[in-house]
């Protein structure tokens, strides 16, 4: 029996997540909790023939705590979107409402794994950290960019076919310069030939690290980046639910995480010569969650340059998260 829910269930990330995680043969109860709808969207996804069953929970009598009552895991697309000439920094009202939901879940499910998804993500994961510790309840045991990653990659080789077939670390952080994309370290192999064109290669990246910026252009201001973000959230999930409740242990993914979860952290902290708390890199799941902290490993001249820049970036968007104070509105 596997409880998932989703917070923000109603918006454009959170529809297509709740439809892809009600289609997830591991989850037996799906919840969904958002600020108007959310009961509508259950009640449509509720027809589906798969064994989560569905219920939708509104802010009224205490909603969000009753839909997050003993779960298992809790995905957070919750929040505004971008629009055109926003960054995802501009987004940091967004950390009122994951304190909130922190809070929330410190009450109602302190034990669940929690995937944040609410831009900027840079910052809202160390809001929720900072939350659950002053709750006495944290317990540090996120992926759109290694999705992006794989088909940017194909489609540069001339091979979009074969997207699935790509597997790409993305580290750092997720807006702009803080994603690092180890195109040195893909599998396969990406050619010596694209890796040694600095045109060609300073083009991969940059589509890489503003993605989201292709999709707020393209949607001309009806919105950012959602069915991806949807997947990429479902994905992630699945991972760390094949990890805490089916077959699938040792899985390693790269994900946004407090570098203190483990001994592995301070591994890390030397490699990016930095003591940043919360930096992406490889982690391997297992049924406590992050089992293993992995070192980044050996990368090229020119990812030692965009690490560097990374670092400096991500500094004041953690410390801008960590420090923040709510006043969030009531639930």
């Amino acid at each position: 029996m596997v409880k998932a829910v989703v917070c923000g269930a109603a918006g454009g990330i959170g529809q297509p997540l709740s439809l892809l995680l009600k289609l997830n043969p591991l989850i037996t109860e799906l919840s969904l909790y958002d600020v108007v709808n959310a009961v509508g969207v259950a009640t449509d996804l509720s027809h589906i023939a798969t064994p989560a069953q569905v219920t939708g929970f509104l802010p009224a009598d205490n909603g969000a705590e009753k839909a997050l009552k003993d779960a298992d895991i809790v995905v957070i697309p919750a929040g505004v979107p971008r629009k055109p000439g926003m960054t995802r920094d501009d987004l940091f009202v967004n950390a009122g409402i994951c304190a909130t939901l922190a809070q929330a879940i410190a009450n109602a499910c302190p034990k669940a794994f929690i995937l944040v998804i609410s831009n900027p993500v840079n910052s809202t994961v160390p809001v929720f950290a900072e939350t659950l510790k002053k709750a006495g309840v944290f317990d540090p045991k996120n992926h759109l960019d290694v999705v992006r990653a794989s088909t940017f990659v194909a489609t540069a080789l001339g091979k979009p076919q074969d997207a699935p077939k790509y597997s790409v670390p993305v580290v750092g952080g997720h807006s702009g310069a803080t994603i690092l994309p180890l195109l040195s370290q893909s599998k396969p192999a990406i050619s010596e030939e694209l890796l040694n064109n600095k045109e060609k290669r300073d083009a991969l990246i940059n589509r890489i690290q503003f993605g989201g910026d292709e999709v707020v252009k393209a949607k001309d201001g009806a919105g950012s980046a959602t069915l991806s973000m949807a997947q990429a959230g479902a994905e992630f999930t699945e991972f760390v639910l094949q990890a805490a409740f089916g077959s699938q242990k040792g899985k390693v993914v790269q994900s946004y995480v407090f570098l203190g979860a483990e001994a592995g952290g301070d591994g890390v902290k030397k490699e990016i010569g930095s003591d940043l708390d919360y930096f992406s890199v490889n982690v391997e799941l297992g049924p406590n969650g992050i089992e293993k902290i992995l070192p980044i490993g050996s990368i090229d001249d020119a990812e030692k340059t965009l690490l560097k820049a990374a670092v400096e970036e991500l500094g004041p968007s953690i410390e801008k998260g960590a420090t923040f104070q709510p006043a969030p509105p009531k639930l």
